[in-house]
């Protein structure tokens, strides 16, 4: 748990398979009557074809869904992105590249009695981009965010 007040609950798990995806939201959405949205990605360079079941799983139970990155690595996000989505409602879900800003949004459009997971990245504390691994901390960014709405 990263965040419990004045807003959202604000959750970050590694789940980052379809069925580490469909177990935490299975779980979140028993802690809330209220509405339940989930920030992840699909890391580049890696197994394909778990991205539209990831994709499948999220918007299956989550109420909002907002598809970011997740250590694209060396390949285009935008791809994972049309590799997650494909065969989705566009009305499903939102893709903002940026995952900071991703986890903003969210948190700003929850309120009080909602949940907000943040997976895929767990523990890590930073984005692994063109061989790169550029800092990234999200405890650090709702923490900061937390700050500045209190």
């Amino acid at each position: 748990v990263l965040a419990r007040s004045p807003g959202p609950l604000v959750v970050r798990d590694y789940a980052h398979t379809p069925d580490g995806m469909k177990r935490a939201l299975e779980a979140l959405r028993s802690l809330t009557d209220g509405s339940l949205t989930v920030v992840f990605g699909c890391g580049g360079d890696r197994d394909r074809s778990k991205r539209p079941l990831m994709g499948d799983a999220a918007v299956s139970l989550a109420d909002r869904v907002m598809i970011t990155t997740d250590n694209p690595r060396t390949e285009d996000p935008h791809r994972i992105f049309e590799d997650i989505t494909a065969g989705l409602n566009p009305a499903g879900f939102e893709v903002i590249e940026d995952r900071a800003r991703a986890i903003e949004q969210a948190i700003l459009a929850a309120g009080a009695g909602d949940v907000v997971l943040l997976a895929g990245k767990g523990h890590e504390t930073y984005q692994d981009v063109r061989g790169t691994k550029l800092p990234f901390d999200e405890v650090a960014i709702v923490g900061a965010l937390t700050e500045r709405l209190t």
